[in-house]
């Protein structure tokens, strides 16, 4: 009975209500997204509980739980702020992304480069972190190595990340068809879910995708396996044709992925040729 006397007061349903409706639920759907199997999951939680408990509170006339948490319920907005920050700055980032006013990283050629550069750091399980800007500019991160500015090539590569040279700790950092700076330092991740046998360069490729939308590509300098980064999430052990595939994939070219990873197969076994006929490694 009490319940009928407030259904007259409720809108009626529109099609703008109901496009209102899907808007809300989306963005509570990406905004659980950014904060999925982290910490700030949790800390999410506990403040919506806390929410929660004040509502109950007011309705149940709790009058002394409602004057504690009314001295804390005002200042959740400012915690959320300092607590989410780098999320919120995530998100604003992807949201703010402008791909159809860039054509992006799209050069074949590069693609074909990188993957004989990332073969044979593979194979001479020398380590390697490559990262390619998409649509989110990467320049303070180029700021923080040397700048370079060379067209992407696979001997070069192999130069920069040479054990004992000064550019080989630290990113190579991608962008279009050249290489815009080497040695650059990356925020690492923080993810409490990640294994703990990753190691600094794995989580500054996956720091730098949590932030940005780049593609970042790992050698392990003790197992020469290649990883892909992507959106904050980490695929180990993945083959050459993978790789190939992730990268068109990540940057919107489906279409000529088979056809890229066969060329980027019969390259690496041209480029291996001359090299055990010379006898050079």
């Amino acid at each position: 009975m009490r319940l009928s006397q407030y259904l007259p007061a409720l809108p009626e349903l529109t099609l703008t209500s109901i496009i209102d409706i899907v808007i809300v639920a989306f963005l509570l759907y990406q905004s659980l997204l950014v904060v999925r199997g982290t910490r700030a999951g949790h800390i999410l939680i506990g403040i919506l509980m806390m929410v929660i408990l004040y509502g109950v509170a007011v309705w149940a006339g709790l009058e002394a739980l409602r004057s504690l948490l009314s001295f804390i319920v005002p200042y959740l907005g400012l915690a959320i702020i300092v607590l989410f920050q780098s999320a919120i700055r995530r998100t604003l980032a992807r949201i703010g992304r402008k791909r159809w006013f860039s054509a992006g990283f799209r050069a074949p050629e590069s693609i074909h480069e990188i993957v004989l550069a990332v073969e044979q750091l593979a194979s001479q399980k020398t380590g390697a972190l490559i990262v390619l800007e998409r649509d989110i500019g990467l320049r303070t991160f180029v700021e923080s190595g040397v700048r370079m500015d060379a067209l992407i090539s696979r001997d070069l590569l192999l130069s920069i990340f040479q054990p004992g040279l000064p550019l080989h700790d630290g990113a190579a950092i991608v962008q279009k068809d050249r290489i815009a700076a080497a040695a650059c330092f990356l925020p690492l991740t923080t993810s409490p879910t990640l294994s703990r046998t990753l190691g600094t360069r794995h989580r500054a490729a996956i720091g730098i995708t949590e932030e940005t939308d780049c593609l970042s590509i790992v050698v392990s300098e003790e197992t020469g396996r290649i990883s892909v980064a992507a959106f904050g999430e980490i695929a180990s052990g993945i083959p050459l044709a993978e790789l190939v595939q992730r990268i068109h994939r990540h940057f919107g070219m489906q279409r000529s992925s088979d056809m890229e990873s066969s060329e980027a197969r019969e390259e690496a076994e041209l480029v291996e040729a001359p090299r055990s006929v010379d006898g050079r490694s």
